[in-house]
Order: structure tokens, then sequence, then C-alpha cells
């Protein structure tokens, strides 16, 4: 499989046809459509579905077009690397990282690097734990900021100096609304939302202890932006960390924090034996150098 005809199923997936995709990629359209028939016929699959109107992918197709991206993200970033490989710090680092607050860390030591190499440019993921560590093993990233238990051993790793706080996010005119902290036992009977993550790394079962079962989840989230919506419509109560969505007076929601209080542990990883660029190693040694940021 070659570099250049993946480029061109890409252009085809994106433009659905192959006569647009030919005039973007200045090729003639016999030239591309023997491109595409070659590599069918080398990965033994029909990726194309040609109809009279657009191209669709088949289900091969849809799983060749995301590793296909993946595979020019590494190669485009693998070419910034090497062509910035000079003594003038430059260069793309690439972060991926869950919804916390604990962000304003990074953006503080962004904030300094600008300074001192205004050639660096960065590059950020949002997503959660299982994403960020999927795109750290492909080398899609060189940093991920991992909030709570997610599995770390197999990384390298800074803990970083803040901590994000658990709580339950609501209307203002909800009945829980007028307690200053959230017990177990608040929690029964009442609908919540609560985040997939903490949920499969039972980041919640020890607080809970035997209130665990009598949960009412009526719906689980990746990020918690979408939550807060459902919230905000009254569909219930969501477990979330704070600092992470308006409650100030332009809202009607407000957070409170769970007693006893939970905290969950904030981690700046990267893959052991990591070879880094220039900019991703003066990224990481800025930070092992910094107590405070």
């Amino acid at each position: 499989m070659e570099l250049r005809v993946l480029r061109y199923f890409l252009t085809v997936a994106r433009e659905e046809s192959i006569t647009g995709a030919a005039k973007v990629l200045n090729v003639t359209q016999p030239t591309l459509s023997k491109q595409l028939m070659d590599l069918e016929e080398e990965l033994g699959k029909k990726l194309l579905i040609r109809g009279n109107r657009r191209i669709t992918l088949t289900e091969e197709g849809m799983l060749l077009r995301k590793r296909a991206q993946e595979i020019m993200e590494l190669v485009d970033k693998t070419k910034s690397e090497i062509g910035n490989a000079d003594e003038v710090i430059s260069g793309d680092i690439y972060i991926g990282g869950g919804e916390t607050d604990a962000m304003r860390l990074i953006a503080k030591l962004v904030k300094k690097l600008q300074v001192e190499h205004p050639h660096i440019q960065y590059h950020l993921y949002s997503g959660n734990a299982e994403d960020v560590m999927e795109r750290l093993d492909k080398g899609l990233l060189d940093f991920g900021v991992i909030i709570g238990a997610a599995n770390i051993q197999k990384y390298d790793y800074l803990r970083l100096p803040a901590k994000d706080t658990w709580g339950l996010l609501m209307k203002e005119n909800s009945p829980l609304a007028v307690l200053d902290n959230i017990r177990p036992e608040n929690l029964r009977d009442i609908p919540l939302l609560c985040s997939r993550q903490a949920l499969a790394g039972n980041e919640l079962s020890g607080w809970l202890r035997e209130d665990s079962e009598k949960l009412n989840i009526v719906a689980t989230y990746n990020l918690i932006y979408n939550a807060a919506l459902m919230v905000e419509e009254g569909i219930g109560y969501a477990l979330c960390l704070d600092k992470l969505v308006n409650t100030t007076s332009i809202t009607d929601l407000c957070f409170k924090p769970l007693e006893p209080r939970l905290e969950a542990s904030l981690n700046l990883v990267w893959k052991k034996y990591q070879v880094f660029s220039k900019a991703a190693e003066k990224f990481v040694n800025i930070l092992q150098q910094k107590s405070n940021l």
C-alpha cells in the first residue's frame, strides 16, 4: 500500500465522487479509478460502492478510512519532527486529555514555552482516557493528561500538582440544591448521569460503598458538555468533576461536592522509551523541573 494511494482513497471518501476527487488531486479520472481498483485487488476487499450520484464506503472501506487517516497523521507528524531537527527548537507537540481544569497547568507551561520558543506549535485532542491512550499507543500523541485511576503503569508519567473534585451537577431549583455537600444516601432513587470511564474504573464505588447497587443511572456520558445539557433539561443529576461546567449566575445549574470528599489525581503520561522531538523533549524537561506551575 503506497501512501500516495491512501491519499487518493481518502480524497475520494471525502468528495464522494471519482470526478470530484480527480479534480482535487489533479489527476485524470481513469488514472484515479485504476489506482482504487488496484487497491481493492491488493486488499482483496471491495472498498467503494459506486452509486449513480455518489460513492459510499463499504464496511471494509470505513475501516480503511479510519486507519488511513491515522497513518497520514503519523506520516505528517514524523515529517515535521525530522524537518525541524535543527538548532532552533520548533515543531509540533501533540497533547490529548479529558475535560479537566488541570489543563490550565498545561496552558501555563505552553505560555512559558511560547515566549522562549515561539516556533513550536501545539495540537490539542479531547477525549476520555481510553481514547487518549489509544492515540498515545499509535504515536499520534506525544502526551496525555489522564484523570483518575486509569491504567498508567505501562507509561512514563508525572503526577500533576492538582486534583479534580467529584460532585453532583444539578439545576438550582432541584431539591438537593439546598445541601452544602452530597452524601451517598442522597443519591438513592434520583435519576443519575454518570461518566462511563468512572463506572468502568470503579472510581466511585469506594465512596458509594453498599449504595452503589442502588443507583438509578438513566444515562452515561463520555464528556460532560452534552450531559450538562441533559441536566439543564431536567433529565437528571450528573456525577462529574468540578469546574468543567459554567455554574455562574448566567446558568440555572449548580455543583455540590461529595462528602466525604472524593478527589481524582491527574497525570501527564507518555509512552515508555519514547523518542521525543526537540520540542516535545523541551516540554517534558521544563515540566519535570517545575514543582509548581
